[in-house]
Order: structure tokens, then sequence, then C-alpha cells
């Protein structure tokens, strides 16, 4: 059985030598993979529910350093050489596809192709307001966004054409190493996410993790590759 290592650019793994340690160290125990998570800003006194704690609220206090994952993940790259790397997630609807899919393909490159994409729609609508990001289209952004991703990371120029996001005949390069980009994890507790990961992800990432939630989660996401004809 292979084991991943979740919440791994927090705590003391936000420092150097913590991060350095810990990547190593799972690369000589042999874990499969490492997880990072995601607040480019944990605005003071949010009111946007925590959806996986009942008390509404993130683990650890407002203040606490979260590294960015894409960053992290490089340093950690650099100092191991099996462990994947992955974001547990990124919070995609955030981000300019343009740019990412330049910055993921870099990383996975100087990886050597170990890099797996965690994608999540966000939770936390005060972070959205602060970054300039719609939280109310955050799932068709997210929807949109996978696919230029991934037209940007085929070979030769790629164009597309959205609602959030177009460009035409453009070479972005370098490729990533692994054929067609990393892979793309969904990430969610929600029906909505499980269809997501069947009709367009290469994997799914349930933010809930007791029987009772999986089942449900799971069979939605087979039931919906399955129409999608995946």
């Amino acid at each position: 059985m292979k084991f991943g290592i979740v919440f791994a650019n927090t705590g003391y793994a936000v420092t150097p030598d913590g991060a350095h340690a810990l990547g190593t160290l799972a690369d000589d125990l042999g874990y499969e993979s490492l997880w990072t998570v995601e607040h480019v800003v944990v605005p003071t006194g949010y009111e946007s529910a925590y959806p996986y704690s009942p008390s509404g609220k993130m683990p650890g206090s407002e203040d606490a350093p979260i590294p960015d994952p894409l960053i992290w993940l490089s340093f950690v790259a650099a100092a191991t050489t099996r462990v994947r790397l992955a974001t547990g997630i990124l919070i995609l609807p955030q981000r300019n596809p343009v740019v990412l899919a330049k910055e993921l393909a870099t990383l996975d490159v100087l990886s050597g192709g170990r890099l797996t994409l965690g994608v999540g729609i966000g939770w936390l609508a005060e972070e959205f307001d602060a970054i300039g990001a719609s939280f109310a289209d955050r799932a068709a952004t997210t929807d949109e966004h996978v696919e230029a991703l991934r037209a940007l990371w085929q070979e030769g120029e790629a164009s597309f054409s959205g609602r959030f996001t177009s460009f035409e005949r453009v070479n972005m390069n370098p490729k990533p190493v692994q054929p067609g980009g990393p892979p793309i994890v969904v990430g969610g507790h929600s029906q909505a996410a499980a269809r997501r990961a069947g009709r367009i992800g290469d994997g799914f990432f349930p933010g809930r993790g007791s029987v009772a939630d999986l089942v449900p989660l799971i069979d939605t996401a087979k039931a919906a590759a399955k129409d999608a004809g995946r």
C-alpha cells in the first residue's frame, strides 16, 4: 500500500529545514506523494464556513503561515528524486490559467515529471474578493481553466476560446514531461465535485473520509465518468 502526506506545507515544514526534512524523509521511506494546501490570504474575521469542521473555521489561527504550494513543491523537488509532488488543492478559479500552465509545466520538467495537480473551486468568499476573482463563477471558471491548461500543454501551438479566458495560436514551452500534462485530480466534498471529477478529472480527492460520505461520492464520480464516455 502506498501512502501520501497531506497538509505537507504547514507547521514545521514551512521553514527551509522543515520542508527539506519532510521531503527527504518521505522520499527515503517510500511515501507515494506530498500534498500541499493553499490560501493566498486569510481575511481576519472571515464569515465563510469552512466545510470540513463543525466550527466552520480552519485549523490553526488566521495568521498561520501557508507557503505558496508551487514554490514550496519546487523547493522540495530539488531535494528529492522519487516522491510525487501534489497540490491538495490549488484553488484553480483564483489563478490565471495561462500563467499557471507555464508554472506547472516548468515544475513538471524540473521535477522529472512528478507533479500531480489537485484542484478545487474554493470556499472562502472573502479571499476571492481580496484577489479580485469571482466567487459566484468559481465552478464554471474551474471547468474552463482545466480545458485551457490542457490546451496549452498539448504539443504545438494552442488556441482556446472561453467565457473567462481566450487565446489564439500561442506557443507555451517547455511542455510538461508527462504526456498531456500532469494528472488533474479534482478535490471537494460535494456531489458537484464528484461529478466534475468523473467528467473532466484524472482522479478524485474527496474532502471527507468516512465510508458513509465516500461511497455515494465515488459512485457519483463513476457514473459521471460513464456518462461522459470515459
